[in-house]
């Protein structure tokens, strides 16, 4: 990381941290080495020994939560196999915070304060956020109903499952014409990973998505708190990956644990070096290979 990109994220760090002690939140260290590195299908673990180097705190902070503690949150390291470019890195600085007893779009307020923060601190314009659902953005953007959505109407390929097809269409069509900044929330149901499912109405996963200047910035969900169905997801997310040709992940009986413990909460996780980046207008988390930053 340059001289230009080490001095941002540093700002950027005394920000959040300021943000999080005013409103009492406490942070949280944990163990970079873990039993287990994800649940979900598409993320690859790297191997330390016996055990793996974190994709994420989410694990250990849940452990945390069942203890009692109801507003945490940590700044730490995380590892991904196969993941590199402009917006992704082997290795990366994660933010991830809970809050006991909220509501979702308690988060959302969260990520709106905390940004404008960092871009005060940054003295930069801080964004305008549009919210919409993830059924608005596809019509809108891609001219997809996903009520009546099929593989063909997604534009996906022959052998693609619904998610894959999703997926494709989203990243060819809506991502990249996003507004600035946006909230995406009430996704499908087969993508709510730890997030519980709303059923009023149509079925939906309670989590969304925030993006900044096309990027993704932070994914929340109002927790899990079912440890069987913690597990049924945990066995589900391995048949996934045993079909794709991985191994499947560990299962984390403490996390299954944790789960069956913790109260209603809500959690979110955020990309530190994205922030930077894009509220510095930068094209790449590697401020290094920046042509021209600010000073």
């Amino acid at each position: 990381m340059s001289a230009v990109g080490l001095r941002r994220r540093a700002t950027v760090l005394a920000a959040l941290r300021s943000w999080f002690a005013e409103r009492g939140f406490l942070e949280v260290p944990t163990p970079a080495r873990v039993p287990s590195p994800a649940m979900e299908e598409h993320l690859h673990g790297l191997p330390a020994g016996d055990a793996w180097l974190r994709t994420s705190p989410e694990f250990a902070l849940k452990r945390v939560l069942a203890m009692g503690l109801p507003r945490i949150y940590e700044i730490g390291p995380c590892f991904r196999a196969e993941e590199s470019g402009p917006w992704h890195g082997t290795e990366f600085l994660m933010l991830e915070w809970y809050r006991v007893g909220a509501p979702l779009c308690a988060l959302v307020e969260d990520v709106e304060s905390l940004v404008q923060a960092c871009a005060a601190a940054l003295d930069v314009s801080p964004p305008t956020w549009t919210h919409w659902t993830v059924a608005e953005a596809f019509l809108t953007l891609a001219k997809v109903d996903l009520a009546t959505a099929t593989v063909t109407t997604l534009r996906g390929h022959d052998d693609d499952t619904w998610d894959e097809a999703f997926f494709r269409c989203f990243l060819d069509h809506v991502e990249p014409n996003l507004p600035p900044a946006t909230f995406l929330r009430d996704w499908p149901v087969s993508q709510a990973a730890l997030a519980t499912i709303r059923t009023d109405g149509h079925p939906r996963a309670e989590r969304f998505e925030a993006y900044l200047n096309g990027v993704e910035l932070a994914n929340a969900f109002h927790e899990l708190v079912d440890a069987t169905e913690q597990r049924s997801r945990f066995e589900t997310a391995n048949r996934e990956r045993i079909g794709m040709g991985f191994a499947p992940h560990p299962v984390d009986e403490g996390l299954i644990q944790a789960v069956g413990q913790m109260p209603p909460t809500s959690g979110i996780a955020l990309g530190v070096e994205r922030l930077v980046a894009a509220l510095c207008g930068w094209d790449s988390i590697h401020p290094g290979r920046v042509s021209s930053p600010a000073p």
